[in-house]
């Protein structure tokens, strides 16, 4: 099945094997440092950061900071960690996350009454058609109200809006209206919707599986990769509306090479853990109705409120996305799954804004792994792997041989293990490795879609096992 379109933005991702992200440790140096201001300029001095460990030091900052901490973001232009802090009377924790290595910017709100001011939006203002999110950057909600809130409804929400106080939001109008981004069509299909896939995982059990959106799943259990085909994949678990909008779907076929990573058509993008979203962050959306897009976190703990329903916790970005993209990967160039496309407004023609469950989010629900997370990090990882004994679905990442001959698998860890692809570094595959967490395949051409494995002749797949091209 052909379902690619050219994007009319293209995401720029460097040429050649992706480096992972080191699981940095950012530590609070001089976390004692004099209030006086003594401490040397070198130590007080932003550091400059990835947009990956950024995201680490603002979670250790606001358990630092308390109730003075008012939102962080990523400035991709100096790849600072910008802080918003509350001033008092103690500033001992501002020398603290200056010492730490973040810019420290004076804000009149802090996190905790952002996020009450969204509790009152939700409490007064719950209507289809409008989203809010907490915009460190303004350091106020963003408040949004599609084309369908006009009338009473404009004025309840315009006048919840004004009683949060001056300098708490902004309300703005857009064009479009919002709706989870699911049609007939390609791509992973049950009954007569289309949707994508996000990122393979392994479930609780070991067993492959893949993440997408819980609103999918409401077009029914049982997935295929093509269109009237025969089922794959079936729903374990499903999320939505709700505290999240996210589902995870275990393949049928427990032997399914399910890699870690992204298939972006041009090339691989190997997907090495889960991560927080930070605003500011550059981040890239694969989809099976626009393909690579990319474009840039503006908000978080957004709340949208669709027609099916009110959503939680999700990420506002302005990456483009239509029908069909719903469920798919929104990742980073240095191989960090960040969300799940859930719905928005517009399309990739006008822009509009979007919205994607946080991954972290739902492998917590879900009890799955991904990557390196726990169960294998999937494509042939293992450097001593063996022929896995146990390694059934394997992580396999090799071209044409479950891991293959170039996966590092040692002992020929795929050409008679099936699907076992040594994911483990020294467990054979795995005892764990299971589909090794990576995100899965299903793409466009690709037989076994969704679990067709990374390899391009992996048996399951034809000719372009796209991995995660088919999100949403």
């Amino acid at each position: 099945m052909s379902h690619k379109r050219i994007p009319k933005r293209k995401a720029a991702i460097a040429v050649g094997g992706v480096v992972a992200l080191g699981a940095a440790a950012i530590l609070l140096p001089n976390a004692n440092a004099s209030q006086d201001g003594s401490s040397d300029d070198a130590a007080a001095a932003p550091k400059t950061l990835k947009a990956g460990d950024a995201s680490d030091l603002a979670s250790q900052l606001s358990g630092l900071l308390g109730e003075a901490f008012g939102g962080s973001y990523y400035d991709g232009d100096s790849q600072q960690l910008v802080v918003n802090v509350v001033p008092g009377d103690n500033n001992n924790v501002i020398v603290q996350a200056k010492a730490a290595g973040a810019k420290v910017r004076e804000v009149d709100n802090s996190w905790s009454e952002l996020q009450s001011g969204s509790q009152t939006l939700k409490s007064d203002a719950t209507i289809a058609g409008t989203s809010w999110s907490i915009d460190p950057r303004t350091n106020k909600l963003r408040v949004t109200a599609d084309s369908t809130v006009t009338g009473a409804k404009w004025d309840r929400l315009e006048s919840t809006v004004k009683s949060l106080g001056t300098g708490m939001a902004t309300l703005t109008k857009s064009a479009g209206t919002f709706k989870p981004f699911v049609s007939g069509g390609d791509a992973i299909f049950a009954g007569g919707s289309r949707c994508s896939l996000g990122f393979n995982v392994t479930a609780g059990d070991g067993s492959p599986a893949f993440l997408t959106a819980g609103h999918c799943t409401l077009g029914g259990n049982e997935w295929s990769d093509a269109e009237g085909g025969q089922p794959i994949a079936t729903v374990d678990q499903s999320t939505f509306p709700g505290d999240g909008d996210f589902a995870l779907v275990k393949y049928d076929d427990p032997a399914t090479e399910a890699p870690s990573e992204v298939n972006t058509g041009d090339q691989t993008v190997q997907i090495t853990e889960a991560a927080e979203a930070t605003v500011g962050q550059e981040v890239i959306r694969m989809g099976s109705t626009t393909g690579l897009n990319d474009g840039q976190v503006l908000g978080l703990d957004a709340t949208v409120n669709y027609p099916e329903g009110t959503v939680t916790g999700l990420i506002q970005t302005d990456v483009c996305a239509e029908p069909g993209d719903s469920g798919g990967s929104l990742f980073t160039q240095d191989g960090l799954a960040i969300g799940l496309t859930s719905g928005g407004s517009g399309d990739c023609t006008a822009g509009g804004e979007t919205f994607f469950q946080p991954v972290t989010t739902a492998l917590e629900a879900v009890g799955a792994t991904l990557g390196a997370g726990g169960a294998g990090a999937g494509a042939g990882a293992g450097e001593e792997a063996g022929a896995g004994e146990e390694a059934g679905a394997g992580a396999g990442a090799g071209e044409e041989a479950g891991a293959g001959e170039e996966a590092g698998a040692g002992a020929g860890a795929g050409e008679e293990a099936g699907a076992g692809a040594g994911a483990g570094e020294e467990a054979g595959a795995g005892e764990e490795a299971g589909a090794g967490a990576g995100e899965q395949a299903g793409g466009e051409e690709a037989g076994a879609g969704a679990g067709a494995g990374a390899g391009q002749d992996a048996g399951q797949g034809v000719e372009d096992n796209s991995g995660l091209t088919e999100s949403r």
